[in-house]
């Protein structure tokens, strides 16, 4: 029987619940203790048979008063997520850091990789406009390197490479977005998640060769959650290198200063345009007092839209992706497909616009 004290204590700890008298209480710490003899007896034959812990997802437990199957939990997604990044961080290469000059003007070149839908299928048949993983790998590099070229005028001392912003078209073993709509796609969702990162690696090591590259990463609604991991997993890969820094959290809005310049970033799926420019002044007030120029680049929606809001612009960049089944019946196709990029001048802001379109 439990002490009035360990009742009290109890019910001291778990205010909301609803209290248990003394039989129910004295139940409960036989079904407790029991799990945790459980749990400490799995693991000691597993530990005996040489078995992973991990490995072992049912087992028959047996005592004086039960026989139950049970299922083991294993481990909890973070953990996973946690171990998966160890291991990248275990294997990630050595960047030797590259020295680079100081440019007396030097220009910041932000690259918006918006919207590429890797693993979307778009049939040439019904839509006109065929897409695939294939032709998303083709575009996302055939565009950074035609910003890239188109840039070789100036002096660029930084670029911001924006990733996210439905880099993955899919976030379910079942061809669904984060919020279950079902999607058409033309590979697997863990084969789409393996390529993206492998192309990511390349266009940030692309970046490098220029000039020293800030990430940003923006969360987004086709891929939140597996756009989550593959940022994380691509900043766990390049730990080793000091020409590359990272903004990969959660956040849903993201800040960068460049000299007189204040850059947002943002998907678009959240909070309204009209409400970006004041979000910026209130989440980034320690740069707005020291910036002349203000900039917040969205996504999301596919096509151009730029618009002033007092001194702050917000433009929603164009996307390379090609027109699946449910755009083109809605009549959505027919936006340019582009990857779009912006220099940014320290002092005088941005000074010039690029475009590469497919």
């Amino acid at each position: 029987m439990p002490s009035k004290k360990a009742i009290a204590d109890y019910r001291k700890r778990n205010p909301h619940q609803v209290r248990m008298n003394s039989e129910e209480f004295k139940a409960w710490k036989e079904f407790k203790n029991e799990k945790n003899e459980r749990e400490s007896l799995l693991k000691e034959e597993a530990d005996l048979a040489g078995i992973e812990l991990k490995d072992i997802k049912h087992y028959w437990y047996k005592s004086e008063k039960f026989s139950m199957f049970a299922k083991n939990d294993g481990k909890t997604l973070e953990e996973i997520k946690e171990e998966i990044l160890e291991d990248i961080k275990s294997i990630a290469p050595k960047y030797p850091k590259i020295k680079r000059k100081a440019s007396k003007d030097a220009h910041l070149l932000f690259i918006g990789l918006a919207d590429l839908h890797l693993g979307k299928l778009s049939s040439v048949y019904e839509t006109g406009d065929p897409y695939n993983h294939l032709i998303a790998e083709q575009r996302a590099k055939e565009g950074i390197k035609g910003l890239l070229d188109k840039s070789t005028g100036f002096n660029i001392d930084k670029i911001v490479f924006n990733i996210g912003n439905d880099m993955l078209h899919v976030d379910t073993p079942k061809n669904t977005t984060t919020s279950g709509t079902t999607q058409d796609a033309s590979l697997m969702w863990y084969d789409a998640f393996r390529m993206a990162f492998k192309l990511l690696v390349d266009l940030i090591e692309t970046c490098r060769a220029v000039a020293d590259v800030h990430v940003i990463y923006d969360p987004s609604n086709h891929d939140y959650m597996a756009g989550f991991m593959l940022a994380q997993g691509i900043e766990a890969w390049f730990r080793n290198s000091k020409n590359i820094t990272f903004d990969v959290s959660i956040t849903h809005r993201k800040y960068y200063k460049y000299g007189k310049n204040l850059i947002g970033t943002t998907h678009g799926d959240g909070a309204k345009s009209d409400k970006l420019p004041q979000l910026m002044s209130i989440e980034a007030k320690e740069y707005w007092v020291d910036s002349d120029h203000y900039y917040i680049y969205t996504k999301h929606l596919h096509h151009k839209v730029s618009k002033d809001f007092m001194n702050v612009n917000v433009e929603v960049l164009r996307s390379p992706s090609g027109t699946d089944s449910w755009h083109h019946r809605n009549g959505f196709q027919h936006a340019p497909k582009a990857v779009e990029g912006f220099l940014h001048h320290p002092s005088y802001g941005q000074v010039a616009r690029l475009t590469h379109l497919f």
